[in-house]
């Protein structure tokens, strides 16, 4: 089959992130993959070799659309469009075509963002019907992602156990220039979370050492922001020791979430690889003004079992409290692992997001 996704990209690690893990998945699965993204710029770092049957194709202005890929014979018999961004008119007109010429279902689909609420259950594989523009007389259909059988699942690859079974920390970290010497590991991937300048300070003044692995972008210039400049450029502070990471591709993420005590994780995307990964976790939702994000962050928390205190962390780390986060002690952190462990088998359990679009648009995985 033929499927088409199209990417409005907001934030480029999650965006694009989700929307090109879900392309090389169906095309491992065999599929053939157009990936519109009107900013690809992300992919370069993200998935600098590609993978084989993705096409990825430029979405900017559809009288920019090379009038090749409108062919009657490339038209998608699935059209994905990625958290509500309203595919290019002309595919959809496309699409349209096709559907009337052949006579043949072909499938629209409006792939939401990621929660645990209730609602995602009641809304998962509604119909919409489409009243307006090239696809009018269409029908699209509602597909959320989430953590339980009623719902579209998450992004898993089918050898994602296997790789994590076999990976080598030490071994990972060495490859990376990374002087890890058995001390504590967290990895920071955030916005600017109002608990990150008292976890700093509790680092600096041990009594552990702690090597924090920073991610370019909003990370490392907040980090950069509450230290001394002179620390920065030692690339040390008192008992933490920081490292500066280059922008990974996603495989060597996962790897990093992997080698890691803690992962603070943000967004969508590095949010469920760190789920994956299985190690203690603490996650920056994106903030919305209307407070919706707290309601958000509960119901994923029910849904993990989380205890008292990963529940009080992710509150104060998230600035939902005034308390700060208190850092876990070795007890705590083997409660958030086995926590999340918990929450990881039986997701493994469920059928993967893939699995579950197979199964919608009735072709066998």
């Amino acid at each position: 089959m033929r499927w088409d996704i199209f990417c409005k990209v907001i934030d480029n690690h999650g965006d694009a992130g989700v929307c090109w893990r879900l392309a090389r998945q169906l095309a491992t699965a065999g599929e053939a993959v157009r990936l519109w993204m009107d900013d690809d710029t992300a992919l370069a770092w993200m998935a600098p070799g590609g993978a084989p049957d993705v096409t990825v194709l430029p979405w900017r202005d559809d009288d920019a659309i090379d009038p090749a890929h409108l062919a009657p014979e490339q038209a998608p018999d699935v059209l994905i469009e990625a958290f509500g961004c309203d595919p290019a008119p002309a595919v959809v007109a496309q699409f349209a075509e096709a559907a009337a010429r052949h006579g043949v279902r072909r499938h629209w689909i409006n792939l939401e963002y990621l929660s645990a609420e209730p609602y995602v259950e009641r809304l998962h594989g509604l119909p919409s019907p489409v009243f307006r523009g090239p696809g009018a007389g269409l029908t699209k259909h509602f597909f959320y992602p989430g953590f339980t059988p009623a719902t579209g699942g998450l992004l898993r690859e089918p050898d994602l156990v296997s790789r994590r079974e076999g990976f080598d920390r030490a071994e990972w970290l060495a490859g990376q220039g990374i002087d890890w010497r058995g001390c504590r590991l967290v990895s920071l991937f955030c916005y600017e979370p109002p608990g990150l300048r008292p976890l700093l300070e509790h680092w600096r003044a041990g009594p552990e050492p702690t090597l924090l692995l920073v991610t370019p972008g909003r990370a490392a210039q907040a980090v950069r922001a509450l230290l001394p400049a002179a620390d920065v450029l030692a690339g040390a502070s008192g008992a933490l020791r920081l490292h500066w990471l280059s922008p990974l591709p996603q495989d060597e993420v996962d790897r990093l979430l992997w080698a890691c005590d803690l992962n603070f994780v943000r967004g969508e995307d590095s949010w469920i690889r760190a789920l994956w990964a299985g190690a203690p976790l603490a996650w920056q939702i994106y903030p919305q003004d209307d407070d919706a994000h707290h309601i958000k962050l509960a119901a994923f928390l029910d849904w993990l079992d989380a205890p008292e205190s990963m529940r009080r962390f992710h509150h104060a780390w998230n600035g939902f409290s005034a308390l700060a986060p208190h850092w876990p002690g070795p007890e705590t952190l083997a409660d958030w692992r086995r926590c999340v462990e918990a929450g990881r088998a039986a997701l493994l359990a469920q059928d993967s997001l893939a699995q579950r679009l197979f199964s919608f648009v009735g072709r066998k995985s």
